[in-house]
């Protein structure tokens, strides 16, 4: 690597699903060629999201970014070559031919989002509630806020209707 080399975050276009072929090939790529000074990172941007469905929770791994992996390399004619002759690599994102690194607040950016919570709960169906004051209450769902991950449920209480806000994980939809 010489003196004034820069290494910085590059995004690779590949074919949508060969996000991970692309890393594996261009890794074993940067091993036999000797360029683990110049191509030092390969990653994938993924989130880790819990889905609620059926009443179970489970964690899973989505792509952020499908179609494109991230690779901390110096911008060199040998590396260009070696990363956009990977099997599965469409090219670099950039201006025509010239690839635009990322910046560090981008590239920190894509990779420290918080975890998302998924729901198979709608608006209108009966739910029971499993913490806090009305623990073992049941209600109907009236509203969900994605963004805040917030489910407002109706609950009759003292023949009056309570509205309560919880988490996703609060509540359990009912048979």
């Amino acid at each position: 690597m010489s003196e004034n080399a820069e290494i910085k975050w590059y995004v690779v276009h590949t074919y949508s699903g060969y996000e991970n072929k692309v890393r594996d090939s261009l890794l074993k790529a940067v091993e036999n060629n000797g360029m683990q000074d110049r191509i030092t990172d390969v990653q994938i941007p993924v989130e880790e999201a819990v889905e609620i469905k059926n009443n179970r929770r489970r964690v899973v791994q989505r792509k952020l970014l499908p179609g494109y992996v991230m690779v901390k390399m110096e911008m060199t004619n040998e590396t260009w070559y070696v990363v956009r002759n990977t099997r599965g690599v469409t090219g670099f994102v950039g201006s025509g031919n010239k690839p635009l690194p990322l910046s560090e607040t981008d590239f920190a950016a894509i990779f420290e989002q918080a975890p998302q919570v998924r729901t198979d709960i709608e608006v209108g169906d009966s739910v029971r509630i499993l913490t806090g004051l009305f623990e073992n209450f049941s209600g109907k769902v009236t509203a969900i806020d994605a963004a805040t991950q917030r489910i407002t449920v109706t609950v009759p209480m003292l023949k009056r209707e309570t509205e309560v806000e919880l988490a996703y994980d609060e509540v359990v939809r009912e048979n």
